[in-house]
């Protein structure tokens, strides 16, 4: 699958308009969100948790320990900036888990690459009669010349931008972007050994969580990764936003345009460059965003809150939904990234999520890994 930002920005080089749709297809369309979440989740009642690291479980290499706790997951009542898709707050229960303390980083993913062999989407050849299924028909093939692979790339705009929602005015697709060639083809990861990896892709990231023996999180674990104690913050070091430029990898001056770099860093920064949350994890806000296996459903935190039930370790909606696009097949990733500013997202806010396609690969995307008790007990790690 190919993914709206993906096509929208490779085929944006022949001008096509991959937002309009043919007549003859129907986008599918809902009355209601009764299909954002899984019944079977809205029967649990049992909402004791594991709070402590069970004795003789060994916290295994590069993670830490995430207590349990019944949390508020969604946005807090004095985060003035909250979008509507953060809203309704709603307790859910969340047992213990085991999290990286940082973002993959490129010589993590180096090492599963070299041991695997392992080739990401945005490395593969691209295969036209897969991506021409999601197009307008008759729409026409490219050239052969610009049919390679390669991921999107960040541009900074020259001048000020009026329209904020066009994402085409600070990316583009670029051949031989990948997460060797982070910055373009021309980019090496010499001297980036330690900055997280990107260019990554939901398949992509599920690969190395299959070989490291993990898995990605859900949202409402990364929520209460993030949160630390006390868990009610807006940032995951509590309400203050002129830490931001201590605290954290974002975009500071004037979006896209220029980058004061306040923070130090005009791009990606190396992990552990900002101080760690109380759970000692580090850039749980900023950097890059991270996947979680939460599908993204325009309904479910409204149905969630109806429902007036505290779900246990909620897996997400059970299927997806956009309503702004409802071809799409989007995952929530979360955390934000060095693009993140006030004007434009603020999404290195706990609550603050979005929504991406499977397939989307982009040089502010990345992530970390997750084990449960028994994966760990499981594995001898």
């Amino acid at each position: 699958m190919y993914s709206s930002i993906r096509i929208h920005t490779f085929l944006s080089i022949f001008i096509f308009l991959i937002g309009c749709r043919d007549e003859k297809k129907t986008a599918p369309t809902f009355n209601d969100t009764s299909q954002a979440i899984d019944k079977q989740e809205v029967s649990t009642q049992d909402t004791t948790v594991i709070k402590v690291k069970p004795e003789g479980i060994d916290t295994p290499d590069g993670m830490v320990w995430i207590p349990g706790a019944i949390i508020e997951q969604g946005a807090v009542l004095q985060d003035k900036m909250a979008m509507e898709h953060e809203k309704p707050a709603h307790k859910v229960a969340v047992d213990g888990f085991f999290m990286d303390l940082t973002e993959v980083t490129n010589a993590e993913f180096k090492k599963f690459v070299d041991e695997t062999g392992y080739k990401t989407i945005a490395e593969r050849e691209i295969d036209w009669e897969e991506m021409k299924k999601q197009l307008p028909e008759d729409t026409p093939k490219p050239h052969d010349s610009i049919m390679q692979p390669g991921s999107l790339t960040f541009k900074k705009a020259k001048n000020s931008v009026p329209n904020l929602y066009d994402f085409s005015q600070w990316w583009r697709w670029q051949i031989g972007a990948n997460w060797k060639h982070p910055d373009g083809p021309k980019s090496s990861l010499i001297g980036k050994e330690g900055d997280p990896v990107v260019h990554i892709a939901y398949e992509d990231a599920l690969a190395y969580c299959e070989w490291a023996g993990r898995r990605l999180p859900t949202e409402a674990e990364w929520e209460r990764a993030a949160q630390g104690n006390p868990s009610e913050s807006v940032y995951p070091w509590g309400d203050d936003a002129s830490e931001l430029a201590k605290k954290a990898n974002t975009w500071e001056g004037e979006f896209p345009v220029t980058n004061t770099q306040a923070d130090g860093f005009d791009k990606r920064a190396p992990v552990k460059s900002y101080p760690p949350n109380d759970f000692g994890l580090y850039d749980m806000a900023g950097n890059v965003w991270e996947w979680t296996s939460d599908w993204y459903n325009t309904g479910y935190y409204n149905e969630v809150a109806a429902q007036n039930t505290i779900l246990k370790n909620p897996k997400g909606a059970e299927s997806p939904y956009n309503a702004r696009d409802p071809y799409a097949k989007e995952k929530v990733m979360k955390g934000g990234s060095f693009l993140c500013n006030a004007s434009y997202c603020a999404s290195y806010r706990i609550s603050a999520r979005m929504a991406t396609s499977l397939d989307s690969s982009l040089e502010h995307l990345g992530f970390r890994t997750v084990a449960t008790v028994d994966m760990v007990k499981n594995s001898g790690q």
